[in-house]
């Protein structure tokens, strides 16, 4: 498959930053219009993406930089490539928790109530982007003979994107409808989206032939635990929290 889209003035445009673009336009009018619902401040929301965004793309380079070094080290600008592709999702979202918490604390706003308004988004951004995946013919499994696998250079092979995408759409289902009445406390949706999410990468993590390591341990999975633990606890927290001040 062709990665590249189009062109523009001979410059080549890669379906894989087409496809992340889409996904983070769609993401941000969904965020501001679930912000707008919770009742923060539109124009606050919009502030905090034009932050938050550029500065999750920078992290999700990093990240893979990082933990690909080996790579990158004797050919530095290699890692301003990003048409190449090469981002990781865990880096993207602790760059954005962190801009977030800052942002937050300075506005004198909840965070956890704009969290959650934010993780429909984040969650549906990621299945869109997914599909950039299999145009680079990337992040793809060991070989199957199941029927519904993919041929990449001659072998057929797990489609963990769609696996991936699949299970993320089906996340963001259940977080829009979780949302209109269940929580109980601000910040469950985002928390069951960052567990939910973490359950189904740790999964698709141990299919892949791609994964960045660290040492002999997949750091996606290391990351899954992390966060499938921070989010059980902060989830039982918050709701303790609140039945006291009941």
């Amino acid at each position: 498959m062709n990665p590249v889209a189009f062109k523009i003035f001979g410059i080549e445009v890669m379906w894989y930053g087409v496809l992340i673009s889409i996904g983070v336009v769609i993401g941000a009018i969904l965020a501001i219009k679930e912000a707008k619902r919770q009742g923060i401040d539109e124009d606050t929301m919009i502030d905090l993406l034009l932050y938050a965004i550029p500065i999750a793309l920078i992290g999700a380079r990093l990240h893979y930089v990082i933990f690909n070094w080996n790579y990158y080290k004797d050919d530095l600008l290699e890692i301003f490539n990003f048409r190449g592709g090469g981002l990781a999702i865990h880096g993207a979202l602790i760059a954005a928790i962190i801009v977030a918490i800052i942002f937050t604390r300075k506005k004198k706003i909840d965070f956890w109530k704009v969290a959650d308004a934010c993780a429909p988004s984040l969650i549906l951004g990621q299945a869109i982007g997914r599909w950039g995946n299999y145009i680079n013919q990337e992040a793809y499994g060991r070989p199957t003979d199941l029927p519904w696998g993919i041929v990449i250079d001659g072998v057929k092979v797990h489609p963990t994107f769609l696996y991936e995408s699949l299970c993320n759409f089906i996340i963001f289902l259940f977080l829009l409808w979780y949302r209109r009445d269940k929580p109980k406390v601000s910040g469950e949706v985002f928390l069951l989206y960052l567990a939910l999410y973490s359950v189904i990468r740790f999964f698709v993590e141990g299919l892949r032939i791609d994964s960045l390591m660290l040492g002999s341990i997949r750091v996606a999975q290391l990351i899954s635990i992390l966060a499938i633990i921070v989010s059980i606890y902060y989830f039982k927290k918050r709701r303790q929290s609140n039945n006291l001040q009941k």
